[in-house]
């Protein structure tokens, strides 16, 4: 089993869940963050004064799926929050030891449909 875990920017969610809903996705969490990458935040202009916002806000995704499945999901991510510009995001997949679903206690693979 595998974790994609997706930095995002925020109005690309729903479009990502429903790209995501046509991949046949288990189940999804979405949080809510803050951050920068190498540019260090960005800069706006409000009356005339410069000011520097470093902490941008983006979107978190986390995805728990079997190891068939990293290619294609994280193909879905990529394509639906692509959009050339610096700050679409980051996609991290990690390796899970198990996953047990509490009301059964079932374990594996099977705990995630």
């Amino acid at each position: 089993m595998k974790r994609i875990e997706a930095i995002i920017r925020p109005e690309k969610l729903e479009v990502l869940r429903a790209q995501l809903e046509e991949s046949g996705y288990p189940g999804i969490m979405v949080t809510e963050i803050k951050g920068h990458g190498k540019q260090r935040g960005v800069s706006h202009q409000w009356r005339g004064t410069e000011y520097k916002e470093y902490f941008i806000p983006k979107t978190k995704i986390e995805i728990v799926v079997p190891d068939a499945q990293v290619k294609k999901l994280v193909g879905a991510i990529s394509d639906a929050c692509r959009s050339g510009a610096v700050g679409d995001g980051k996609i991290f997949v990690a390796s899970v030891d198990d996953a047990i679903r509490i009301r059964t206690g079932e374990s594996g693979d099977g705990a995630l449909s």
